[in-house]
């Protein structure tokens, strides 16, 4: 097919509403980021096919695939949406308010991400953030005002510029140094089965955004060659913050995530009951988009939070166990 003329092209919303439909491989969650109906998205994915008489997508039940020439047009598109963004940024000059758009779990945002925000603020205050956090919704990384997304999981995409693998997911009892003096110390796994063990709930691992192999107490007594007792837990619950609420209430003993307890073992307010950490061998790492990275505010946040996760790193070795 010969190329189109310029002045024939189909509009540019247009191309902008296939990115995103290609992008999520669904029209229900491209009108979802447009904030228009799934019937609109539709409609201006086949006027688009219509105007370059093409098929760009291979529509099979529940699903959508891009044919070869939606491939093609994707990658173009995607590549012309980002040099105009560099180029408005650019028309607009570096004294316009800067914004960096994350998207992390519920826990992750809170106990590991937020803090790392402030202390990055406190030199970086021109700096704001939006912080989009669900175990919910796992369509969040790829909504397109988002510039960094944090994943944990076992990614398939190859670590490099878009890619920084930041640390393994190792988990280890832990309790407020009160909780210890009262009823510890614990010298055999088997003696934390008689205090109150509070246990992340199954749903937490089956939501959206986590979907993750448990790492819980069965697995954590299981790679000790012990048994969870299984007794009734003074709280079991699906959300992390609950869960951390309940230990630094002195109320019993977590599987703490290293990456969320690491500053409160720092200031004292967590110990570590046992010291038997254990991973699932998954991973952490930050997503952040090319086009995002040209901008001084987000290249400048990306850089401190690998500085500044190396030095969490350095500074708590650890000797996980595989389960």
């Amino acid at each position: 097919m010969p190329p189109i003329k310029r002045r024939y092209l189909p509009s540019l919303g247009s191309f902008a509403t296939f990115e995103i439909a290609a992008k999520h491989l669904s029209f229900t969650l491209a009108a979802k980021e447009l904030n228009v109906t799934q019937g609109a998205v539709s409609q201006q994915i086949r006027l688009l096919e219509r105007a370059l008489e093409t098929p760009l997508f291979l529509r099979k039940r529940n699903m959508l695939e891009l044919t070869a020439e939606g491939v093609t047009l994707f990658h173009a598109v995607t590549a012309g949406l980002d040099t105009i963004s560099a180029a408005v940024s650019v028309l607009a000059g570096d004294d316009t308010p800067q914004t960096v758009t994350v998207s992390a779990t519920d826990g992750m945002a809170l106990f590991w991400l937020q803090p790392l925000i402030d202390s990055f603020r406190e030199t970086h205050p021109e700096i704001g953030f939006v912080v989009l956090a669900s175990d919910a919704d796992d369509t969040l990384r790829n909504y397109a005002d988002v510039d960094i997304a944090f994943l944990c999981g076992n990614e398939r995409c190859e670590i490099g510029e878009n890619l920084h693998f930041l640390f393994q997911e190792i988990a280890q009892p832990v309790c407020t140094p009160d909780f210890l003096t009262q009823y510890g110390p614990f010298d055999s796994p088997d003696s934390l089965n008689g205090v109150e063990l509070l246990h992340l709930h199954d749903r937490h691992w089956s939501a959206d955004a986590i979907g993750w192999q448990p790492l819980g107490w069965p697995e954590w007594f299981r790679a000790q060659g012990a048994e969870w007792a299984k007794a009734p837990p003074a709280l079991s619950t699906n959300k992390v913050s609950l869960l951390m609420e309940a230990t630094l209430a002195h109320r019993g003993v977590m599987l703490g995530w290293h990456h969320m307890v690491w500053r409160m073992i720092d200031e004292g307010r967590l110990v570590f009951a046992y010291p038997a950490p254990i991973t699932a061998g998954r991973g952490n790492f930050l997503n952040c988009k090319q086009k995002s990275m040209k901008r001084p505010g987000v290249a400048a946040f990306v850089e401190y939070v690998l500085s500044a996760t190396k030095a969490q790193i350095e500074a708590h070795p650890f000797q996980p166990q595989k389960f």
